[in-house]
């Protein structure tokens, strides 16, 4: 049977055989990175033919592990993508609970800068912070040659109310003054450079 100790205020786990085990903090829900390199693609391959599922996790432990060793965009060669989804949801406009959705989108021009805004995001989404959180699928960073750019994915464009309230949260957690647009998947799957619908 296990038992519960406090060492210099850390909180350990006994176990059976005698060893003692951190106590893991588990996420309000699982979370999914995924990674997509686009710079080699195959000729006429189809767009996500190249995305892969990295790791699933759910504890706060995993998620710093993670973070720590791998997912930084300022690490990525060009025309590549971090996402952060919640399991289950693939980073596709074709995955049911994108397909009505949408994205807010910021660029910058500094990798520093993106690896911040980046962290602070995912920071925000497995600690739940936004009031909309069941709204939201996830985050995208994208390492481009002229300029970078930080999208987080939701699910129902035409919920005005929502979408609004979720820009203005994000905007104030990656601390970007500038104005940052809203776009549809539906338009942008028949325009390559879709207007933006809201702007916080």
């Amino acid at each position: 049977m296990a038992s519960e100790t406090a060492i210099e205020g850390t909180t350990t786990e006994a176990t059976a055989t005698g060893t003692e085990q951190p106590q893991q903090h588990k996420l309000e829900r699982k979370w999914t990175f995924w990674f997509d390199n686009q710079s080699k693609p195959k000729q006429g391959a189809a767009w996500g033919t190249s995305l892969r599922k990295v790791y699933t996790f759910d504890t706060v432990e995993e998620f710093w592990c993670l973070y720590d060793q791998i997912f930084k965009p300022s690490k990525l060669p060009g025309n590549a993508d971090f996402h952060l989804f919640k399991a289950g949801i693939e980073p596709k406009w074709e995955d049911p609970e994108c397909a009505g959705g949408g994205k807010w989108s910021v660029t910058c021009g500094r990798k520093a800068i993106l690896d911040t805004m980046w962290l602070e995001t995912l920071m925000a989404l497995i600690g739940e912070q936004f009031d909309e959180a069941d709204e939201i699928c996830g985050v995208v960073a994208s390492v481009r040659q002229r300029q970078d750019k930080l999208a987080l994915w939701t699910k129902t464009a035409t919920n005005e109310a929502a979408q609004m309230s979720i820009g203005k949260k994000w905007k104030e957690i990656i601390d970007v003054t500038d104005k940052i647009t809203y776009s549809f998947h539906d338009d942008s799957r028949r325009e390559r450079s879709a207007k933006g619908r809201y702007n916080v």
